[in-house]
């Protein structure tokens, strides 16, 4: 509660509320334990080099919001606060894709043997949307 009083954060009490709401719905999903259990770790920075659309090598610094590692695959979730999201992944923004595509192509060479999902997790009425493989491989950043 008290991270959205902050001033720099310039929230009114009912946009804090409805935030710490929403928090809690998804916390308290079960859809979502998952997300926070174990093999999760929470705000995982990310740092190198990967191959961009047309084979140019981009350097890649993020974090990421949750990322699971379970012996089968690795999950990357982003939290997202758009309202309303799209109900699309079509309709996502290229700056989300492409910020998703970098996390999987690091994470790629990390974990060459397991399969990479990413999904965003929309925290207005709180929805996991996947996002297809071919979507983000469109996304990988070019040379200008």
């Amino acid at each position: 509660g008290r991270f959205l009083t902050r001033p720099g954060h310039a929230l009114d009490p009912d946009t804090q509320a409805t935030i710490a709401a929403e928090v809690l719905a998804i916390l308290d999903d079960d859809k979502f334990a998952r997300l926070f259990g174990p093999g999760s770790r929470a705000e995982v920075p990310l740092t190198g080099t990967i191959t961009g659309a047309d084979g140019a090598p981009f350097v890649v610094t993020g974090q990421v919001d949750r990322l699971i590692v379970t012996p089968d695959r690795v999950q990357i979730v982003d939290f997202k606060t758009n309202r309303p999201p799209p109900t699309d992944p079509a309709g996502i923004s290229t700056v989300y894709l492409r910020q998703m595509a970098c996390y999987r192509a690091l994470l790629a060479g990390i974990y060459p043997e397991k399969p990479i999902d990413c999904a965003l997790l929309w925290t207005y009425r709180a929805r996991l949307m996947a996002l297809p493989d071919a979507l983000l491989g469109r996304a990988l950043p070019r040379s200008p």
